[in-house]
């Protein structure tokens, strides 16, 4: 069993972003930092929002970068962040010490598992 196990479930933390959006091609460093800065007690995903669109459900990302941050299927966040390390860095961290509650949004079922499911890279 793995440390993320051993404190209560796996988390993840999903970059949702597009192929054609500048910002999230401006991103992608800052979001590989922050996998080797929480790894392994985090899993990061970064997530097509039109290549895995079957994954998002219901789910309308308009604003990017947006963040998903799951422990289980337990979402503890979900929405667009500033493209700065910094503003990442501190919403994982505050979920990690449980000092986000979960969103509690029913067309949000199963979304965190379906993400945490894929296989990208």
């Amino acid at each position: 069993m793995n440390t993320a196990e051993a404190e209560g479930g796996l988390w993840l933390v999903a970059c949702l972003c597009a192929a054609w959006c500048r910002t999230c091609d401006a991103y992608t460093p800052t979001f590989e930092q922050l996998e080797r800065e929480f790894a392994p007690r985090v899993r990061f995903v970064p997530v097509d929002i039109e290549d895995h669109e079957d994954a998002l459900g219901e789910l309308d990302v308009v604003d990017f970068p947006t963040l998903l941050i799951a422990e289980g299927d337990t979402i503890h966040f979900l929405g667009p962040v500033l493209p700065h390390a910094q503003t990442a860095r501190q919403l994982i961290e505050r979920a990690l010490k449980g000092q986000l509650l979960p969103v509690r949004d029913a067309a949000l079922v199963g979304l965190a598992g379906r993400i945490g499911a894929l296989r990208v890279g």
